[in-house]
């Protein structure tokens, strides 16, 4: 059965429908970056409080600034914005969900004018985002705004005609600010440490080099909440697709397909009302840091102590890693005798229970969460994920072995074939300068550890470290990746 509002009542009977009237609903927030994570969180989390028959204010409007965004929303318009959340999990306890959250979304390249209206309109009253981690235009090295970025200096040559996210919050922000409406809250639901103090550093940068006045006007009346968010949310494929249509009879164009476990964690700072979210198990917050810390540095941060690894292997899925136990050692170490001991107490949170948990999320067969989607844009995800660890460790004088296993891993994974032979692509923006440092052996410790707004400059200072790090490289190299997996754990 053809997704969309007229067959809803047709669907299968397993299958879970908006209990609320999707004409009863008016828009309050607009949404920048409609992928998956964010149907099967934020439009997941507003489903569930407009079934309660609250908040029916507070529809999404989806924004897509890129090209590819097109095709994501031809697919939903063509299914009245409708999609199918499909969890997948080991156990029998899944959900098959029609969403209703989101009631339109609009493209930058259709029209600029047109989106800046939507922004500047008083019903939305909250703009989030999901643009990836390199999409705050942040250099690690030294956390300062990059303005030097060609799609920045476009947006400060032409702010009427943006591009990019910074520009169009200015403009609509500007246009609320002279009109006299209140400004709306910026959240920031990307997966990085301090993501609304991220978001609000880049966009007062900015702003600062196009209208210091209204730079100070957002700096006072513009919120940016801190948020911890963790859905483990594979790309869809023409399998996933298909599954859906086998086992459920849904012809759903773009499905989204994720794990049962769901969480988030919200600072309680809007500027212009919000959601009741905790009503659906959200989680509000005077301080978010601890709970950050802790996904980042074990979730993120054993994400990317499997994949690498894996995807050297042969692997292709996390599952695969999962299944081979000396990954799994190698996880526990990592996460229990690195991570755990730099992590504050987490109010609420049982630490060895969240790490068991961890275990079991990345075990889970039936969602076979591509390796290749965990490997994405390393260069943005390390010193967000790994790198602080890694600095901890130095500092504290103690091992370094098993992160320095990580880097390793990821250089050779650069060079873009595994241990079987075959070859495959790097899906990193910065893939042919990351491989540039990895195309000669000799130089590769000097080369890929030297790039500051990667690794900072405690981590090639440290003879301790370089010297793991040259161990790991060459052990990975003539013994493979199980030979060194079982002498880094013997």
């Amino acid at each position: 059965m053809k997704l969309n509002q007229q067959n809803l009542n047709r669907l299968a009977v397993e299958v879970k429908l908006p209990s609320y009237s999707l004409s009863d609903t008016r828009q309050g927030l607009a949404h920048i970056g409609v992928g998956g994570f964010h149907r099967a969180h934020q439009a997941y989390y507003t489903d569930a409080l407009m079934n309660t028959g609250e908040a029916l204010d507070w529809a999404i409007c989806g924004v897509g600034l890129r090209a590819e965004d097109r095709r994501a929303r031809d697919d939903l318009k063509e299914q009245d914005y409708l999609f199918t959340l499909f969890e997948l999990g080991d156990s029998d306890d899944t959900e098959v969900r029609v969403i209703g959250a989101i009631r339109d979304m609009l493209l930058a390249s259709d029209s600029a004018q047109v989106l800046i209206d939507k922004l500047a309109d008083p019903q939305i009253r909250i703009v989030s985002l999901t643009i990836t981690e390199g999409g705050y235009c942040i250099d690690d090295s030294n956390g300062e705004f990059m303005a030097h970025l060609p799609q920045i200096q476009h947006d400060l040559t032409y702010p009427q005609q943006p591009q990019t996210v910074f520009g169009f919050l200015c403009a609509a922000l500007a246009r609320r600010r002279k009109a006299g409406i209140p400004a709306f809250t910026v959240m920031s639901c990307d997966n990085l440490p301090h993501n609304g103090a991220v978001t609000r550093k880049a966009l007062l940068a900015f702003t600062a080099l196009l209208d210091p006045d209204l730079r100070d006007w957002i700096d006072a009346n513009v919120s940016f909440p801190n948020a911890m968010v963790d859905r483990i949310t594979p790309m869809t494929s023409t399998a996933h697709r298909l599954q859906l249509a086998d086992k459920h009879a849904v012809d759903d164009a773009w499905p989204v397909v994720c794990e049962p476990f769901v969480q988030w964690v919200l600072e309680d700072k809007f500027v212009n009302g919000r959601p009741a979210w905790e009503k659906v198990g959200v989680q509000f917050t005077d301080d978010v840091s601890p709970y950050e810390e802790m996904k980042i540095k074990l979730l993120n941060g054993s994400h990317l102590a499997l994949t690498y690894l894996g995807f050297l292997k042969g692997y292709r899925f996390v599952h695969d890693t999962m299944n081979d136990p000396l990954f799994v050692r190698y996880m526990r170490a990592y996460m229990d005798l690195d991570v755990t001991p730099q992590l504050a107490p987490v109010p609420g949170i049982d630490l060895t229970e969240y790490k068991n948990t961890l275990v079991a999320r990345f075990s889970n067969q039936a969602i076979a969460d591509q390796l290749e989607r965990v490997c994405s844009d390393g260069s943005s995800k390390f010193p967000k994920f790994t790198i602080p660890t890694i600095n901890r460790l130095i500092a504290d004088g103690r091992e370094t072995k098993r992160a320095a296993l990580v880097v390793a891993a990821w250089a050779l994974y650069l060079k873009g074939v595994d241990e079987n032979g075959d070859t495959y692509s790097i899906p990193d923006p910065r893939a042919a300068f990351c491989q540039a440092l990895v195309a000669e052996d000799a130089l590769i410790t000097e080369r890929l550890l030297g790039v500051e707004e990667i690794f900072g400059g405690a981590i090639p200072r440290s003879k301790e470290f370089v010297a793991a790090f040259e161990w790991c490289l060459n052990s990975l190299r003539e013994e493979g990746v199980t030979r060194t997996l079982e002498s880094i754990l013997s």
